[in-house]
């Protein structure tokens, strides 16, 4: 799987998008970086710029991966480096990632998106529990 954290600048981000869940009812209600499966034959970011124009009807150009270290993110030990647990479902790698062009819409599996200013990356919005560790990692990141 692999995610995106949509930012407003990817040199001196303020912003963060975040995404609420439509489906399926186990994650209804609940908000996420925007993202999904990698399809056989793509690239993990051909995959992402993908999702981003099914999901949300954007270009987006990609920055830098954002990769966790053992234990990192407040969600306890991970089974391995560069790799974020998502369970039941595999792994998540999450990129840096900015719109070139189009308006964020939720076009599909989302019913409403938010842009969080940076005091509220953390506690703006009830992320999914397996999204909370990568947020809180994007936040520390940029201290």
């Amino acid at each position: 799987m692999v995610g995106a954290a949509l930012v407003d600048d990817l040199a001196a981000p303020t912003r963060l998008l975040a995404a609420r869940r439509s489906s399926p009812s186990a994650l209804a209600g609940g908000w996420e970086l925007p993202g999904g499966k990698v399809e056989p034959g793509e690239t993990p970011q051909e995959a992402l710029r993908r999702e981003l124009r099914e999901e949300l009807g954007v270009e987006a150009e990609l920055g830098g991966e954002l990769v966790p270290h053992r234990g990192e993110g407040g969600g306890g030990p991970y089974a391995e480096d560069g790799v974020w647990p998502l369970p039941g479902v595999g792994v998540l790698r999450v990129w840096w990632a900015r719109v070139l062009s189009g308006e964020p819409a939720p076009l599909e599996d989302h019913d409403a998106l938010r842009w969080l200013d940076l005091d509220d990356w953390v506690g703006g919005v009830a992320w999914l529990p397996a999204d909370m560790p990568v947020v809180t990692a994007l936040r520390a990141a940029l201290r």
